[in-house]
């Protein structure tokens, strides 16, 4: 008998943990890919929507249409899984704007800050007109400050 409460308890305790966590992390209850966009989008169990290009998320670029469509949510509700590309994203952390591993990460950074764009160009040009990017202050011991 006592041992049927004690698991009673804790599965109270555990319901009402998940709920806790699932009203700061709604989960997910449905997920779908949109190839005219390449776009994928998560609905949340509050009413939101959640959409990102497939392009940012590491792995998921280069693939198919057809794989990218088979998109599946774990029963955690939290996870989104790709079986045929073996890739996995948690929800928080693509709402987070975590679309891989730190190198990948550091590689999209890199790449974004290379991009050519007109807006880019006429902002450097205006940055040359000034005089350039200003000069890092030079400390003691010739280290910057």
């Amino acid at each position: 008998m006592g041992r049927d409460r004690e698991f009673e308890r804790e599965f109270r305790r555990a319901t009402e943990a998940a709920r806790a966590h699932d009203a700061i992390h709604p989960p997910a209850i449905a997920a779908s890919y949109d190839a005219g966009s390449r776009k994928v989008r998560v609905d949340l169990s509050n009413g939101c929507a959640f959409i990102f290009p497939a392009v940012l998320a590491q792995g998921l670029g280069d693939a198919s249409d057809d794989a990218l469509a088979r998109v599946e949510i774990l029963p955690d509700g939290h996870t989104l899984h790709w079986e045929e590309l073996d890739a996995d994203f948690g929800i928080p952390e693509l709402m987070a704007g975590v679309f891989g591993t730190r190198a990948w990460m550091a590689e999209m950074g890199r790449r974004g800050g290379s991009s050519k764009s007109p807006a880019k160009a006429r902002a450097a040009r205006r940055n040359g007109r000034k005089g350039g990017r200003p000069r890092k202050a030079v400390g003691k011991r010739g280290t910057l400050s």
